[in-house]
């Protein structure tokens, strides 16, 4: 799933790794899409966070940043009577109001959301992060705090490391679904990004560490975090 810098005309951005990353996703949409469409089916401890978050929550709009073709989008709005998706991706997005059409998806970059200072309650932005660069990972969670209002939600879940790559390296993808491609995916420290989103607004409520699911996702142990945006100092 991909949120980085959005491209403002077609002829590309003045961002060569959001290019890149938006390339990429829109070249193996389908693909995606068929293979992780329904992967929610198979992570009930996914599920698990995913309703807690909308249950915290209450009322207001939940985003699913990075939200790919819509399935996490999909079961949030099953929770939650006010949820909606942004992707970097325009393929992506394309496929994810293919499929739910009631809902509304945005193409936009989690480095520059489209979106007010405090118009959402809560945000899910699940391995969206796992593309940005340390400098472009401090630009998100300062967004996220920016568009989250005090006392809103994050739900947060990146890489950590895997039997290929350990923590703090990074996995340049070039062949995804037999397309080419030019990717990085960087392998995350949970007490680095808990520590950065702290920085940005935020408090760690939840950590829940776990391993992966057998033959349904990459052999990654997996981190989600779950953080509270700080109520606004009284003067």
């Amino acid at each position: 799933m991909a949120v980085t810098r959005a491209s403002t005309d077609s002829s590309g951005s003045d961002d060569p790794v959001a290019d890149r990353v938006q390339a990429a996703y829109d070249a193996v949409a389908r693909d995606y899409d068929r293979e992780f469409g329904d992967e929610l089916d198979v992570k009930p401890l996914d599920r698990a966070l995913l309703t807690a978050l909308a249950e915290l929550v209450g009322n207001g709009t939940i985003a699913d940043v990075g939200c790919g073709p819509g399935h996490v989008t999909r079961y949030l709005a099953a929770q939650h009577g006010d949820v909606l998706g942004v992707d970097l991706s325009t393929a992506m997005i394309a496929i994810a109001r293919e499929r739910a059409p009631q809902l509304t998806f945005t193409a936009g970059s989690m480095l520059e959301l489209p979106v007010a200072d405090a118009e959402w309650a809560g945000v899910v932005s699940l391995y969206s992060i796992i593309h940005l660069t340390v400098t472009e990972r401090l630009t998100a969670y300062r967004e996220f705090a920016r568009v989250i209002q005090p006392g809103g939600w994050l739900l947060i879940a990146f890489h950590v490391d895997s039997f290929e790559f350990t923590t703090g390296e990074v996995n340049h993808i070039t062949n995804w679904f037999s397309r080419p491609v030019d990717l990085d995916g960087y392998f995350l420290d949970p007490d680095e990004v808990a520590t950065q989103l702290a920085a940005a607004g935020f408090t760690v409520i939840a950590k829940m560490d776990r391993q992966p699911a057998p033959e349904v996702e990459y052999p990654s142990r997996r981190c989600y975090l779950l953080l509270q945006r700080h109520p606004r100092d009284k003067t």
